[in-house]
């Protein structure tokens, strides 16, 4: 994994890492000597990371939803399967009867702060790496960001293309130009070439249903400094 994130991310370097879950990409960018915001909205991860994290003051642990405009926002929580709880309505709705997914059941709902990329910045500073993985709210999160950041990544679901395509559309707006993918938890960027945001789109597209989930990686110019 550390090999895997040295291409973003170098020792100096502010990562803001939205949907942390527990914290595994949190260790990972602290190896690689990196600043650490790391967003998430459910009580116990969160509770979770104080406890891993709490006395490196190179982690700032911001207990929230990240969305398109800050304030209070509704989540639904997969108590079964916490990894996938999600502030996404839609993301429930494309879940309900897919291949793979009859199982999952989000039966509790709960309201939770909310904060925007734009208003990270303004209080931690402009990262040089960002982590997405929401379930199904990628493009509600990019569409709290209005600058462009050197290097990015967002989950896709198979079950969820169309919000892929919004990202993409909204990277594209800000300037990211050169776009890369992971499947499942490889840590292995699938193709040897960076793509148009054109061409990533059709490869999602492509993809069998049977891929389940993946990262999509997204530089900006301001991402040449890691040339790799």
């Amino acid at each position: 994994m550390d090999a895997f994130y040295a291409r973003f991310v170098r020792a100096g370097d502010l990562v803001f890492d939205v949907g942390a879950h527990v914290g595994d990409r949190v260790g990972s960018f602290r190896r690689l000597g990196a600043r650490v915001v790391a967003v998430e909205p459910q009580r116990p991860c969160a509770t979770a990371l104080h406890a891993i994290y709490g006395r490196d003051g190179a982690v700032t642990v911001v207990e929230a939803v990240c969305g398109d405009r800050a304030g209070r926002v509704p989540f639904n929580v997969n108590s079964a399967n916490p990894t996938i709880s999600t502030a996404s309505a839609d993301f429930i709705r494309a879940a309900d009867g897919a291949r793979g997914w009859a199982h999952e059941r989000w039966d509790t709902r709960i309201e939770v702060a909310a904060v925007t990329l734009d208003g990270l910045i303004a209080e931690h500073g402009v990262p040089a790496f960002v982590k997405i993985d929401v379930e199904g709210f990628e493009d509600a999160v990019l569409a709290g960001l209005t600058r462009p950041l050197p290097a990015l990544s967002f989950e896709f679901t198979t079950i969820g293309r169309e919000v892929a395509r919004r990202c993409l559309r909204r990277l594209t707006a800000l300037g990211f130009h050169a776009f890369n993918l992971a499947l499942g938890d490889t840590m292995a960027l699938a193709s040897p070439r960076w793509m148009s945001a054109t061409r990533m789109a059709a490869h999602l597209a492509s993809l069998p249903h049977e891929t389940n989930s993946g990262d999509v990686y997204c530089r900006s110019p301001a991402s040449l400094r890691h040339p790799s």
